[in-house]
């Protein structure tokens, strides 16, 4: 039987039409509908206009044709969050932390899968005082893939990211929202785009590694987003192939960069030798010598050590196998005289091998060889190590005190020398202020009031101004989600970063 449907409409509600009756809906639940059903020997009409008012729950009120009798469905009403049928928007925002080599990785040996010529071990840092935090949202109505660091739009055509951006777009798995209406295939994830928002709450490409917290965060992120189900090892591997640091910012703790073997790069993974509880005495203290971006990149830096350097190769096939095995035994046994000699020895080879290299790559500066000097001085004073130093490509030093005690008087011999140029002691130190009290240092008055160091032979000698400022920390754990919405740095309505 043929038929079409006529019915009056009280405000609220919102007619649809179904092939074996006509429906009313009835937006709020206590509205009276008239309908008249007319049969008539015409064609199924096309389905009208839906009139729709937002509301907490919806009825439906149905009209079967063969009784006249009214039926009334109940179901809940859609999300008044939600965005219409192909504008919906879905993040995610996760943070993760930078990490500081102890047995550095330099050189490739691809540099396309980014697969490194030695192992290395690194410290996780504490996310609170350095990381990178990264909001991802993905909708239908993104035309394009699109990314703003601190604030400022970059390109995603390079190599590295779209290599992030392809592996975990492959291994993405279906995912649903029923409350929001949002479904999405597996299939579906490499036709839909994304915009990327990231931040680093420290200096970047200042040789601080914001490029490992970077790539791990995006990965991290990424994978949160769409549902992916690899571990961390296998993310480690994504996150390598944007940064080779990156992998190691999977973890907490002590982490090691496997090397590994293959052409492919399958076994080139990160591997956690024990998270940030396992030595939570040690201190970390970071002099931020320049936040200026460095002169010579480490892709750049490396590439050129790897053609020109022989003592590249006899430090990766020679020197560090051995350091390794000796380093992974000092952090097990906690064992800070090792770890320290062992830490500062590859930190001093490491530019060594910079120099090595033609033309020659200077990272350190005048500033960075005080601090060496200062440390030097101090633990030879002492018949052991108090502190280990260790340089990335940069200037910036960092120095890992074996106990709070230790990182106290470290404090106190580096504001000695390194003054702050003006009267604002809270700023010049960053990260765990507390240390400060630790220290007896309340005040500028108190910094001033410093006596020398008696291990250093020019103590008079005073270089204010040469430091920007300090960072204190500790080891840290690995990525997390952010699961407050108002931190995330994409708004929800405008789909751009905050403030832009």
């Amino acid at each position: 039987m043929s038929f079409s449907c006529g019915a009056t409409l009280e405000p609220g509600f919102r007619l649809d039409s179904r092939s074996a009756r006509c429906c009313i809906k009835v937006e709020g639940g206590d509205r009276l509908a008239r309908a008249r059903l007319v049969a008539s020997s015409s064609t199924l009409p096309s389905p009208p206009r839906r009139l729709r008012r937002p509301g907490p729950q919806a009825h439906t009120l149905r009209f079967d044709l063969i009784s006249g009798e009214p039926q009334v469905e109940r179901r809940e009403a859609r999300d008044p969050m939600a965005a219409p049928e192909g504008q919906w928007v879905l993040m995610a925002t996760g943070r993760s932390p930078t990490n500081i080599a102890v047995i550095k990785y330099w050189g490739k040996r691809d540099e396309a899968l980014i697969l490194p010529v030695n192992d290395s071990i690194s410290v996780t840092l504490d996310p609170d005082h350095l990381s990178a935090t990264t909001t991802i949202a993905v909708s239908p109505s993104f035309p394009s893939d699109r990314m703003w660091l601190n604030g400022k739009e970059i390109s995603l055509s390079g190599g590295r990211f779209q290599s992030c951006l392809r592996e975990i777009r492959k291994r993405a798995c279906e995912f649903e929202d029923e409350k929001k209406g949002i479904k999405i295939k597996k299939e579906d994830w490499e036709k839909l785009h994304v915009h990327i928002a990231s931040y680093n709450n420290f200096p970047t490409a200042a040789g601080l590694a914001s490029s490992a917290a970077g790539f791990a965060c995006l990965v991290f992120t990424l994978g949160k987003l769409m549902n992916v189900k690899e571990d961390y090892g296998e993310l480690s591997s994504i996150a390598r192939q944007g940064s080779g640091s990156a992998c190691r910012s999977l973890y907490g703790g002590f982490v090691k960069w496997c090397m590994g073997k293959k052409d492919d790069g399958s076994d080139s993974l990160a591997m956690q030798l024990a998270d940030e509880t396992h030595w939570n005495d040690l201190v970390i203290i970071i002099a931020v010598v320049s936040s200026k971006q460095k002169e010579t990149s480490s892709t750049s830096g490396m590439r050129d050590s790897v053609e020109t350097s022989p003592f590249l190769q006899y430090r990766a096939q020679t020197v560090v196998p051995s350091r390794v095995l000796k380093m992974e035994e000092a952090i097990k046994n906690q064992d800070f005289e090792s770890f320290a000699k062992l830490t500062c020895a590859d930190s001093n080879q490491f530019h060594a091998v910079c120099l090595d290299t033609s033309p020659p790559i200077f990272y350190m500066n005048d500033t960075s060889h005080r601090i060496i000097s200062l440390v030097e001085k101090w633990n030879h004073s002492e018949g052991t190590p108090q502190v280990a130093y260790t340089f990335d490509a940069g200037p910036n030093a960092v120095l890992i005190s074996r106990n709070r005690k230790t990182a106290a008087l470290l404090l106190q011999k580096l504001l000695y020398y390194f003054p702050p140029q003006d009267k604002d002691l809270s700023s010049y130190l960053v990260g765990d202020k507390s240390i400060l009290g630790d220290a007896g240092l309340h005040s500028i008055e108190d910094v001033d009031a410093l006596p020398a160091p008696p291990e250093m032979k020019i103590p008079d000698q005073k270089f204010k101004g040469d430091v920007s400022y300090f960072i204190c920390s500790r080891l840290g754990a690995g990525p997390k989600v952010v699961a407050d919405e108002n931190q995330a740095l994409i708004d929800s309505v405008t789909r751009l970063p905050k403030g832009v």
